[in-house]
């Protein structure tokens, strides 16, 4: 399905206030409620809108530390894919993991309370699973942009 004018606005305004009501919603893009909330419920149905969530401030629970790991595996055999994805979703600091191209195997977005924490993370538990080799650690020192919003611009239309 493709998305018209009325989908990208729903979706776009969605993005930056998911608690709007429907009533609020429907003004804004110029529907009627109930053609919005029949258009919302088919962007769920069809997976455009994933969930609704709070985004939460990392360092008011003192979450100070974010950090990108590079990281690079002993081969893709399956015992050690099945180690490392058993890892990647039962290590709550792993907030990304992408499977990427270039020199490493997967990319980490990684938040920790402090440089300790992340150490403790890095040598007991990442540099200790089976089939990691090697692990290579950025640290964001300064954060100027963060969006989930995804640029709405740029959906395909009709």
């Amino acid at each position: 399905m493709s998305l018209d004018r009325f989908d990208t606005a729903i979706l776009n305004i969605l993005q930056t206030e998911g608690r709007i009501s429907n009533r609020d919603l429907a003004d804004r893009v110029g529907l009627s409620p109930a053609p919005c909330w029949r258009r919302v419920k088919r962007l769920e149905t069809e997976g455009y809108i994933e969930q609704y969530v709070a985004v939460v401030n990392p360092k008011k629970l003192g979450m100070q530390v974010i950090a990108f790991a590079e990281v690079c595996l002993d081969n893709h055999h399956p015992d050690n894919l099945e180690a490392f994805n058993t890892l990647i979703q039962r290590t709550d600091e792993i907030l990304e993991c992408h499977s990427v191209t270039g020199p490493c195997d997967y990319l980490l977005k990684i938040t920790t309370a402090d440089m300790e924490a992340y150490e403790s993370l890095l040598s007991k538990t990442l540099l200790q699973t089976r089939g990691i080799r090697s692990v290579n650690t950025l640290f964001s020192l300064k954060q100027p942009k963060s969006t989930r919003e995804l640029p709405m611009n740029l959906a395909q239309s009709t």
